[in-house]
């Protein structure tokens, strides 16, 4: 695996037992997928709903576990780790923007940033986390909470914390879906400069077709089954 590979897919897998009926053939939400992404990069992943555009985004985070199948990231075997261990790594190598924001609502837009920062022991985190909310819009915004943002504040405020660390790699679960069409073109635009401003690879799921195109390469998921495109 070449330093330019930051994340590589061999023949991952996941399926569930079927509720149908106890002799029932399981369900396959993932059909032994490869593919590799290098530093960098921009990728979509696109399909219909239920063709396993998140399972395989929690599967790349590390968040579940394949039926078989593995995932590297930087080179590590990403399920050869324990818990503690991918949860180090995620914090180390790997940013994650959710379609509901997932802010902890008892803290602060900056204390939101700084929580990731602190957890890897980074230092001087509150200035860290300062100078990102600043790029991101949101320096008049530091100490008022989630419930006090509109839905593209928080938006940010999620993408803020996601890209403090300097991941490698940024995956993003619909990060529009929740905002209208101008705060979302908003968002979006952020992603893609801090993408080019920081070189990190950016990974999203999208239903939205338009943001599909603005991404370098495309994933598409049908059943379970890959086509990559570019």
């Amino acid at each position: 695996m070449t330093d330019s590979i930051v994340l590589s897919i061999d023949k991952l897998r996941k399926q569930v037992p079927s509720t149908d009926s106890e002799n029932a053939a399981p369900l396959v939400i993932l059909q032994d997928i490869s593919f590799t992404i290098a530093r960098g990069d921009t990728v979509a992943i696109v399909g219909p709903s239920g063709s396993g555009k998140s399972t395989l985004l929690g599967l790349l985070a590390g968040l579940d576990d394949p039926t078989a199948g593995k995932v590297w990231i930087d080179g590590v075997d990403l399920f050869a780790l324990n818990e503690d261990a991918r949860a180090r790594l995620r914090g180390e190598k790997l940013g994650f923007v959710f379609q509901s924001f997932q802010l902890l609502p008892n803290l602060t837009a900056l204390e939101n940033v700084m929580l990731p920062l602190e957890i890897s022991g980074a230092r001087d985190a509150a200035t860290i986390a300062r100078g990102v909310l600043g790029r991101v819009g949101l320096d008049k915004r530091l100490q008022h909470y989630p419930r006090h943002l509109s839905g593209g504040e928080q938006q940010r405020v999620a993408i803020a914390r996601a890209f403090a660390p300097n991941p490698r790699l940024l995956l993003a679960d619909e990060p529009t879906g929740n905002l209208d069409h101008q705060t979302g073109e908003t968002v979006i635009d952020l992603l893609f400069q801090l993408n080019r401003e920081q070189g990190a690879t950016l990974v999203l799921v999208t239903h939205d077709d338009a943001l599909a195109r603005r991404c370098r390469r495309r994933l598409e998921l049908n059943g379970g089954a890959l086509s990559i495109s570019g």
